[in-house]
């Protein structure tokens, strides 16, 4: 997995790495240890998926404030799709 930081503190876009060969390809989506290694929250509490059958939906609006925040991975595997986080900081 490669984990590229954004401006925002603890958000990072994080990329599989696929190994290809002639049946296709396999990557790893989740890594306790490389996540640990961030700093990032690595216990997985939940694991969901979901689908949208209308282009444009919402879902989703999550406030989290400390001591009860956690870490989100979210991936797209068809179509496209728009994440927002927002700083709260002062």
């Amino acid at each position: 997995m490669r984990f590229t930081l954004t401006p925002l503190p603890g958000v990072y876009l994080v990329d599989l790495e696929p190994i290809e060969d002639e049946r296709g390809f396999f990557a790893r989506s989740w890594c306790q240890e490389e996540f640990s290694a961030l700093g990032l929250d690595d216990n997985l509490a939940q694991c969901n998926i979901s689908y949208n059958r209308a282009r444009g939906t919402l879902r989703g609006l999550h406030y989290q404030a400390e001591p009860h925040g956690e870490a989100k991975l979210v991936r797209c595997t068809r179509g496209a799709i728009h994440d927002v986080a927002v700083d709260l900081r002062p």
